[in-house]
């Protein structure tokens, strides 16, 4: 095969951009497309601005955990346009707890004088590292990693804020091994969670040391325009791949051979290239909902595992349906913005979060000009407070006025606010987060096995293996370099 070999990524949410920015700068040798149905790049990775608020459909930043996105950002020369969360935000998060909001501890005296857990509660977390305790399954919800570390007053108030604060899920059903990696590692390679915290603050001085820096607390990061920012930046950097508004019907495998004997007025394939030996590995026939069809030596897809599944019914029945058993929740974004003068209470931090075992009407609501400036006018504050989730999936379904009302309510009620808001904006999301239930990273298994009948042919987003955007870019990075190393293979032999 003289020509490059011809590739497709669908989607061109965070996961889609990050793998072609990636394949570019590891010069793949390949000639990229990108596909979007959406007239827009990001996902729900998206910002938008009115009357002077400035609020996200989605994330409202990354954290500096992992360096994968810190690092994207260093490869886009954008790195230095980077603004981090206040030093409140980063200090202080509460919690709505028992109709009142409690700021959660950060250190060991205040953790000691937090009304949030009994004496007997707070003992059982402090001795967590010197109690030897094995699981009882192959595959543990997060609340039975909770309660077999600690006890069940923990495991129904912190077990139940982790799985808010990032799945709003339940946590009697997620997966410990597959939402929260690093917890179920630390017990498996250390023996216990605060053995590993501390043995992975350590390693962390040790980098510092290493590098001549200050080790820094971890913070949440951002643009002065949002998330958008970087979108748009890889948008830009990826302009001649992109095709906005294109809607794929199906994909099939179709043998090298077939894709030769097109007749002359295909437009994949020049004249010349129809005269080039067939490639070895088979091809992917992508047929548009418009009636075109082009050809692809390799298929990437990134939106998604539900469009997955779609896409998938006619090459793979069986892979369809694995894809078929992930399923998200649906989150209402209600972004309300007040004068400030009209709240009573005033909150330096990142802002709370409202367990889903009491039965609220909320799953907790960001402080955004708290967190970040100028996301609202001069003498105004901003909120995002977000709804629905696994435990109130019927709230998606509410009219605006109702979301409204009993958003401010709630807020007015905890924070006495005096006045309506000013401003008010509502994204839905009817399908936000995928679910690491139970069974997850047997069946990521199981996908990629079945993946292996279909060469150069890959699945990646946040169904999978973390739904954070640090975890999109780590995750887009390590396809890019296994897709270049796939190549080199295939090229040598």
């Amino acid at each position: 095969m003289n020509r490059q070999p011809r590739w497709l990524i669908v989607g061109a949410g965070l996961s889609g951009l990050a793998l072609a920015f990636e394949l570019k700068c590891l010069q793949a040798k390949i000639d990229l497309t990108i596909i979007e149905s959406a007239n827009r790049a990001g996902g729900k990775i998206w910002t938008e601005e009115q009357e002077g608020f400035r609020f996200e459909w989605g994330p409202n930043g990354f954290l500096d955990s992992k360096p994968s996105t810190i690092d994207l950002c260093k490869k886009l020369g954008i790195d230095g346009a980077l603004i981090p969360a206040s030093e409140g935000a980063r200090k202080y998060r509460y919690v709505h707890w028992r109709d009142t909001i409690q700021v959660l501890p950060n250190s060991l005296f205040s953790f000691l004088n937090s009304p949030l857990l009994s004496w007997r509660s707070k003992w059982r977390l402090l001795t967590e590292k010197y109690r030897h305790s094995v699981a009882t399954s192959n595959d543990e919800s997060v609340y039975e990693f909770a309660v077999r570390r600690t006890n069940k007053e923990i495991a129904d108030l912190f077990a139940d804020l982790m799985v808010t604060g990032i799945h709003a899920g339940d946590p009697k059903q997620l997966s410990v091994k597959a939402a929260f990696p690093r917890l179920y590692r630390w017990e498996k390679d250390f023996g216990s969670v605060m053995r590993g915290m501390n043995m992975n603050r350590q390693l962390r001085r040790k980098e510092a040391r290493r590098q001549q820096t200050k080790l820094e607390p971890v913070r949440m990061w951002s643009f002065p325009t949002g998330l958008r920012f970087l979108v748009d930046q890889l948008t830009e950097k990826l302009a001649s791949s992109i095709q906005f508004g294109q809607i794929i019907q199906k994909i099939e495998k179709i043998s090298p051979s077939a894709v030769a004997m097109k007749d002359s007025n295909s437009a994949n394939y020049s004249d010349t290239e129809k005269k080039q030996p067939a490639p070895e590995n088979p091809t992917y026939r992508v047929e548009f909902s418009d009636g075109r069809e082009q050809f692809f030596d390799g298929v990437v897809l990134t939106c998604p595992s539900y469009i997955q599944a779609d896409l998938l019914l006619s090459l793979d029945l069986e892979l369809a349906k694995k894809l078929q058993e992930i399923v998200y929740n649906a989150i209402v974004v209600v972004v309300t913005g007040y004068d400030r003068g009209s709240i009573g209470s005033s909150f330096d931090g990142f802002g709370f979060i409202s367990p889903q075992a009491q039965g609220g009407n909320i799953l907790g609501t960001q402080w955004c000009s708290s967190i970040f400036t100028d996301r609202a006018p001069s003498g105004c504050v901003l909120y995002r407070t977000l709804c629905g989730g696994v435990a109130r999936p019927e709230i998606i379904e509410w009219s605006d006025e109702k979301l409204l009302e009993t958003v401010h309510q709630e807020l007015a009620r905890l924070m006495q606010i005096k006045e309506k808001p000013r401003f008010a904006r509502i994204i839905r999301w009817p399908k936000a987060i995928p679910q690491y239930l139970l069974g997850h990273t047997q069946r990521n298994q199981q996908i990629q096995n079945l993946l292996k009948r279909h060469p150069n042919f890959y699945l990646s987003g946040n169904a999978f293996q973390g739904v954070a955007m640090n975890d999109c870019t780590e995750n887009a990075l390590t396809l890019a370099k296994q897709i270049e190393q796939d190549l080199l293979g295939q090229t040598n032999n």
